[in-house]
């Protein structure tokens, strides 16, 4: 898909750039200068058709020229190392064949255009879902791209969830916004007892459409024990979402915490029950983590790792 810029333009002469003499620009020269220099602070959005499956549906339409996924990929790879050497901020964002279609019926757009690829890429560049290139190879943009938007994915649903929870019959109070509170408040409970180091957390919802699950990792550090643990980017965001849901629909889910501290690692476990986080036992803990999911036979412990149990992070008697 091909790039779109997104930018407040500037004349030359709001820039305060000087052009040949008394200030004024000479010729095409100076022109093309400003161009390109306005090139540099405008920022793009490629669309990027990660799936071959999408790749092949996109192949429908007469425009789109492509016609191997692989040297598709590569080409992309190209423009963005083009991009990134021009100094050009770039977005990569999933180009979904399904919702540009959907785009073009709602606004009566040909798809069978670049024109309107570009349109639709345009779209893609106010979502959260994207993601900054950096410099990586397309082998590891393409993975990363799809477990952002599988997290997107997971974030809007949870949201919705909560959205449609409604209000306590008993107070009218709204149980979305008072789960979203107490998950806010579970977190801060679950890193501040988990002490200084490294924290990985797993919570875990099963909902009737999908199994919602939230990663987060936390850095506590020992010298302020006053300060905010560092969470990086909208990881918060997305895992208290998804803890208020499990919190909100009241039933059953689980939570994982692993730390990593002084080269040793601990972990502990609670369950999700009527809306609580119930605390497990050390021997709950090992159960959970030494038994293959899918199997159900005993896994051999991880050298080097304590298991313990859950510690109380949930209010004593919330009303929600």
């Amino acid at each position: 898909m091909p790039p779109t810029d997104k930018t407040t333009h500037e004349t030359p002469q709001q820039q305060g750039r000087p052009g040949g003499r008394n200030g004024k620009r000479s010729g095409g020269a100076g022109r093309s200068s400003g161009r390109r220099t306005l090139r540099r602070e405008a920022p793009s959005t490629v669309g990027l058709l990660a799936d071959a499956g999408d790749f092949a549906a996109m192949r429908d339409y007469r425009s789109f020229t492509f016609e191997d996924h692989q040297d598709y990929l590569r080409q992309v790879d190209g423009l963005l190392r083009s991009l990134a050497a021009q100094g050009i901020h770039t977005t990569v964002a999933l180009f979904d064949p399904e919702e540009y279609a959907v785009f073009c019926r709602e606004h009566g757009l040909d798809p069978d255009t670049a024109h309107n690829r570009t349109r639709f890429t345009a779209e893609l560049a106010g979502s959260s879902g994207g993601l900054a290139y950096t410099g990586q190879p397309i082998e590891e943009l393409v993975p990363l791209l799809l477990d952002e938007a599988v997290r997107q994915t997971m974030w809007e649903y949870a949201s919705t969830l909560l959205a449609a929870v409604g209000s306590c019959a008993d107070c009218g109070e709204d149980i979305g916004h008072a789960s979203f509170e107490r998950a806010a408040d579970a977190l801060k409970r679950l890193v501040a007892g988990a002490g200084p180091g490294h924290h990985h957390l797993v919570c875990s919802i099963p909902t009737e459409e999908e199994q919602l699950v939230a990663v987060l990792h936390a850095d506590a550090v020992a010298d302020d024990p006053d300060a905010p643990p560092r969470i990086e980017g909208r990881d918060g965001l997305d895992f208290v979402t998804v803890l208020a849901a499990g919190i909100a629909l009241g039933g059953p889910g689980g939570l994982v915490l692993r730390s990593t501290a002084e080269g040793r690692d601990r972990v502990h476990g609670w369950r999700l029950d009527r809306g609580r986080l119930v605390p497990l036992s050390a021997a709950s803990v090992f159960n959970a983590y030494c038994t293959d999911a899918d199997t159900g036979d005993p896994v051999a412990p991880e050298p080097g790792v304590e298991y313990c149990p859950g510690y109380e992070v949930d209010e004593p008697h919330p009303h929600h």
